[in-house]
């Protein structure tokens, strides 16, 4: 198989022809799609017709799969997050974000394919949390590298949204739970490249640890604009049939909420990585 990669932007993303997702793929094929994960940090597929089952066992070939605490399953594929507007409301995903870093070992990336879309808007936003590491100060990244960060579910995900039903709050309380704030690198470093990148998300990051309040929530507010500077990022108009594979570990992105009233559905395939350092 030869795949043709068109680069998007200077940062990061890229278009991949001459793949057929739902088709069976070798190991040859597997490591062309993680060497140009790694190196675009979000790739794009056009014309993709992908069941449900399909998606899953394409996601589940590059590591186990996440199944999401909160929202919904596909029934035919649990491991298929299902982005329904109609069905749940999806503001929280109005926010720069990276996907579930509020466990021990966040998602090596996630796999989204287009189900139905509104008739305008809706466009997803990525940036590379790469480009953001490597324009800051060297003086901010000696401050910076060492330091660590809280991540809190309940940012994203407050009881008095999620918890409006007593079946909807016993779940909450059961993720709260099972998910107690947790603190990751302010800084990891990418298992794979071994290049640095910003690992703070506006999404669930709540705290710089080794600062005052006061200084973690001034230094946090710098971190969460710097990052989503439009230099370091795209904007993807999605079309039918279309797949985004992104890297979780070194980017972050924003579904652009401005398509009310109309339906969007999108499934999600989350891919479990390791723990960052």
């Amino acid at each position: 198989m030869s795949l043709t990669l068109t680069r998007l932007s200077p940062a990061l993303g890229a278009i991949v022809e001459g793949i057929d997702l739902a088709a069976p793929l070798d190991a040859p094929a597997l490591q062309q799609l993680r060497q140009a994960l790694v190196e675009h940090q979000v790739l794009f597929f056009r014309g993709q017709d992908l069941s449900p089952q399909a998606q899953r066992d394409f996601a589940a070939r590059f590591g186990d799969l996440h199944t999401h605490p909160i929202y919904p399953q596909h029934p035919d594929a649990r491991q298929i997050m299902v982005l329904d507007t109609e069905a749940f409301d999806l503001k929280d995903n109005a926010i720069w974000h990276t996907d579930v870093t509020f466990i021990e070992t966040p998602p090596l990336g996630a796999v989204l394919a287009a189900r139905q879309l509104p008739p305008q808007g809706g466009d997803t936003l990525w940036a590379s949390g790469f480009a953001a590491w490597d324009a800051l100060s060297d003086r901010l990244k000696t401050l910076l590298d060492g330091l660590t960060a809280t991540h809190d579910f309940t940012k994203t995900f407050p009881l008095k949204r999620f918890g409006l039903t007593t079946a909807d709050r016993e779940r909450w309380e059961e993720t709260r739970r099972t998910h107690p704030p947790l603190s990751h690198p302010v800084v990891r470093t990418h298992p794979e490249s071994g290049r640095k990148a910003l690992f703070v998300n506006a999404g669930f990051t709540t705290a710089i640890n080794e600062l005052p309040e006061e200084e973690s929530q001034a230094l946090l507010a710098f971190l969460f604009a710097h990052q989503s500077r439009p230099e370091f990022g795209l904007r993807w108009r999605w079309q039918a049939g279309d797949v985004a594979f992104w890297d979780n570990r070194s980017t972050i992105h924003y579904a652009i909420d401005d398509y009310r009233p109309a339906r969007r559905i999108m499934h999600r395939a989350t891919i479990l990585g390791d723990r960052p350092y």
